[in-house]
């Protein structure tokens, strides 16, 4: 509720955050909104000190009182604040990353790229790139063979084709027992 306060009356916001790794430091910022993405609720937020914009998992901060003087709203990097989350965190957060065209616009993919899966970028009529990102390379194969299109390897580790292979022997041994 804290957060939620700040936000809503654009106070500067004070915190102790324990990052993934958990290396733990005391946060300023301005914080903008809370988003709900994948299972967790972030918090993002002009970050004081780093002069940049910055996401913060909610579960893995502690808020300090009281909360600071008021501070004039700031624009986004993107064009929405879901957006913005979307691509912050399938691009950088991952241990594994993997950048695939799919051969259809992005209009007609975007209905089947589930939430927090990867970011849809729009190109031209006839392809778009899908970012992603996951825990392990079967995840990544799960992901980019559910978004249920043709699809080129663009920028992909190694492992993500071995998992692809085994996806895909997988899918084949069950049509042959049918």
């Amino acid at each position: 509720m804290a957060i939620a306060e700040a936000c809503r009356r654009r106070e500067r916001l004070r915190f102790d955050y324990a990052g993934p790794c958990r290396s733990r430091s005391t946060r300023l910022v301005d914080p903008h909104s809370l988003v709900s993405f994948d299972r967790h609720w972030y918090l993002v937020a002009w970050d004081t000190d780093r002069t940049d914009w910055r996401t913060f998992r909610v579960d893995r901060l502690t808020p300090r009182t009281p909360t600071g003087p008021r501070f004039p709203p700031r624009e986004l990097p993107d064009t929405d604040v879901a957006t913005y989350l979307a691509h912050q965190l399938s691009s950088r957060t991952w241990p594994f990353q993997a950048t695939i065209t799919l051969h259809e616009p992005a209009a007609a993919v975007t209905d089947r790229i589930w939430p927090g899966m990867g970011v849809v970028e729009p190109v031209d009529d006839d392809s778009c790139p899908l970012h992603l990102g996951a825990d392990t390379p079967r995840d990544l194969a799960w992901m980019v063979t559910s978004a249920d299109a043709d699809f080129t390897l663009t920028n992909a580790p190694p492992e993500l084709t071995d998992a692809l292979h085994a996806h895909a022997a997988r899918c084949l041994n069950a049509v042959r027992k049918a």
